[in-house]
């Protein structure tokens, strides 16, 4: 018998020692610190703090995704980064990648129109060019992968519930439009094992036609189920609005989105005037946050089980929000180590700030706790058995 447990079951081990219960954390904490690892890969071209920040997020995923519906849609945004990074270095090849002074090889140059001055197909082919192209590549990939960690690992129907009022309606668009990839994935999933039961050998092209036909017939239904049970409980309900209420309510959101757009551009260009940075930021915000506020006295509904901020949320956002801010800061004070150069060519080099920026993104792998699962009872701890007097 172990010595940390007594007979009846119960741990000796103190509260704060013992595994936390598996639930699962408020999807906004993961949307935080997916933006922030996306944000982060942002700021650099670095081949290799991006295959970091890939490897973090792939391994927080698999330590801490379900096994819902939406939680096998990794595996699909990493085939996407890899199409997106294959794209950009054939779109090098073939529109004029030969600026460089280390050519890899020639290609037929195709003659084109005065019309079209400036613009080459195919010829020579230049290293520095592919280079840029496999960079650039995989930095917008390893942001999808991003948006991809956070689509696997949050509920998009507990974020509903979590939406402010006025964008009540909007998120329920939202919400079945984020639910399109994982009920794909999941509809090839039943339909592969289906085919698989009856017996059905067919790959390739051949075994095409017999998975689109019901994916697609399966994932409508599913679609039109879920709007129809969506309607029925008063999702996409519009009230009576005053029309003046609603015209202020829209000005204030839409200007605050445009003061929001405007400062984050000039906080990212160091050129750009000192007004149109934090000031124009802050500003724009204020607007939308009045606008939000303004908006949500319309929508009269109540929240059951309201999802609540706990040290493991805030732990999850925190490690996102560090992650960003420290490679801001390291864009400021040392920029050389995130964007490698292309000519003269350069190997890749790295400092500790920017690894260490990244790695505190693995964090929640370690310090929140595991989802629960289907099928796996949660402990329950059972009470000591009773001494009998002796007699």
């Amino acid at each position: 018998m172990n010595r940390a447990e007594r007979p009846g079951g119960r741990s000796r081990l103190p509260v704060l020692l013992q595994p936390p219960l598996p639930r699962a954390l408020h999807p906004g904490a993961w949307w935080l610190w997916a933006l922030g690892l996306a944000v982060a890969a942002s700021r650099t071209t670095n081949p290799i703090l991006l295959a970091l920040i890939l490897a973090v997020a792939a391994y927080v995923v698999v330590r801490r995704r379900g096994d819902a519906p939406w939680a096998l849609s990794f595996k699909m945004y990493l085939l996407l980064g890899a199409l997106i990074v294959v794209m950009r270095v054939v779109f090098r090849i073939i529109f004029g990648g030969g600026q460089g002074d280390t050519i890899l090889f020639t290609l037929p140059e195709i003659p084109l129109p005065e019309a079209a001055a400036g613009i080459r197909l195919f010829g020579s082919v230049a290293a520095e060019q592919l280079l840029g192209g496999l960079y650039d590549g995989l930095r917008l990939a390893t942001m999808v992968v991003c948006v991809g960690a956070a689509n696997s690992l949050a509920d998009p129907k507990r974020m509903l519930k979590t939406l402010p009022g006025a964008l009540y309606e909007i998120g329920a668009s939202v919400v079945v439009a984020l639910t399109v990839a994982p009920q794909l994935i999941d509809s090839v999933r039943r339909v592969r094992r289906a085919r698989r039961l009856r017996g059905a050998q067919g790959k390739g092209r051949r075994a095409l036609r017999g998975i689109i036909i019901p994916v697609l017939e399966d994932a409508l239904n599913r679609s039109l189920a879920l709007a129809a049970a969506m309607a029925s409980r008063g999702y996409g309900r519009t009230g009576g609005v005053d029309p003046r209420t609603r015209l202020v309510t829209g000005l204030l959101v839409v200007a605050g989105l445009v003061g929001i757009c405007g400062g984050l551009y000039g906080v990212l260009d160091s050129s750009a005037p000192a007004l149109l940075g934090a000031p124009l930021l802050l500003g724009g915000g204020a607007l939308a946050l009045a606008g939000l506020l303004l908006g949500g006295r319309r929508v009269r509904r109540t929240g059951y089980r309201p999802d609540h901020w706990r040290p493991a949320e805030l732990v999850t956002a925190g490690a996102g929000i560090a992650t960003a801010a420290l490679m801001f800061l390291t864009a400021r004070v040392d920029p050389g180590n995130l964007y490698p150069s292309l000519s003269p060519l350069a190997w890749p080099d790295v400092s500790m700030v920017p690894v260490l920026a990244v790695l505190v993104g693995a964090l929640p792998a370690l310090l929140t706790p595991e989802p629960p699962r289907s099928g796996v009872p949660l402990p329950v701890p059972t009470a000591e058995p009773r001494k009998e007097p002796v007699a």
